[in-house]
């Protein structure tokens, strides 16, 4: 038995060194993610979650970091990258040149960014949520259940990710209810809950019956006012059964999955992942009506349905508009 053994652990070894292909894939791939808020964030999370399902499954080593500062984001990235990480992930709008600079810096490191620059070759590849096509869905099933025609929108800042979705979601609420007027209030920051609670409102004081909760806060407003709410990224319907009709749901799998393929296959390059967050690819979709099955009108649960069909058919295009919106409420 152990001449044996011997033998099966000196052909192991022959064959990793002979072929470190073979090595390499019985090995997990190291990846770290860097954040700059803490996980639970909805824009994180929904990352943090794919690379968690990633590791559940066996694929991965992860290692991640939340509550990054600004300042301190680049010295991160290097540390990860040299720690052996072959995959980084992270969000870089705000440390975008610091980001790139250490991507050139480590070659041979795979780096994918949220990011709404473009890709850097050779290895600084780039996603975003493109989710307004669900966004516009939602919209459709507001504008169908206000009562006074008046809609509040609470985002963090107005950048394209916040932007093009609050445009799709008032493009599809214009669509059921061409009355409906808006009020658009940014809080400048991505985890304030306190501060979106209070500029929610202040809208619903001005008439807004539903309020579009681009961030945390904003539902717990609804709530306690008797409102309605709309959420954006993830479906938060189980913790306000009462107060969220509808979610554009982001998926991550789709991107994260591909990004650990080729970088395992030895193929990953500087892409553009953006579009696997479409529903298309299963990266986005329109969250069950689940508690609001019954209480969304009927005539429009069938007009949204209709229209999620002709957008999974490519016979309807939700425009994607990148400035920031502005309130239309006299």
């Amino acid at each position: 038995m152990t001449t044996t053994r011997r033998h099966v652990l000196a052909l192991t070894a022959a064959l990793a060194v002979s072929s470190p292909g073979l090595a390499l894939a019985q090995a997990k791939l190291k990846v770290a993610a860097i954040y700059t808020v803490p996980f639970e964030q909805q824009w994180v999370s929904r990352i943090h979650k794919a690379l968690k399902a990633a590791e559940a499954r066996g694929e991965i080593e992860y290692k991640a970091s939340e509550n990054v500062a600004n300042a301190d984001y680049e010295r991160v990235m290097r540390e990860y990258a040299t720690a052996g990480n072959q995959l980084v992930l992270g969000e870089s709008f705000a440390v975008e040149a610091a980001a790139r600079k250490v991507a050139k810096d480590f070659p041979k490191v795979s780096f994918l960014m949220g990011s709404s620059g473009k890709p850097q070759a050779p290895n600084f590849a780039v996603f975003d949520n493109y989710i307004q096509e669900p966004a516009y869905l939602t919209g459709m099933i507001a504008g169908g259940m206000t009562k006074t025609n008046k809609i509040g929108m609470v985002g963090g800042f107005p950048i394209p990710e916040v932007n093009r979705l609050m445009h799709a979601f008032m493009a599809g609420a214009k669509e059921t209810n061409p009355k409906v007027e808006f009020t658009v209030t940014f809080i400048n920051s991505w985890f304030d809950p306190p501060k979106a609670k209070e500029a929610a409102f202040a809208m619903i004081d001005k008439g807004a019956d539903i309020l579009y909760a681009e961030r945390f806060g904003v539902s717990d407003a609804a709530k306690e006012k008797g409102k309605l709410a709309i959420g954006n990224v993830i479906n938060t319907q189980d913790k306000y059964p009462e107060t969220v009709i509808a979610s554009a749901l982001w998926n991550m799998e789709p991107t994260v999955d591909l990004a650990i393929k080729t970088v395992k296959e030895g193929k990953f390059k500087a892409d553009d992942y953006g579009k696997y967050s479409m529903m298309k690819y299963k990266g986005s979709e329109l969250a069950p009506l689940g508690t609001f099955e019954k209480k969304v009108p009927p005539e429009i649960v069938t007009k949204v349905k209709a229209k999620e069909a002709d957008i999974l058919a490519g016979k309807f295009t939700v425009k994607v508009n990148d400035t920031a919106p502005k309130s239309t409420a006299k």
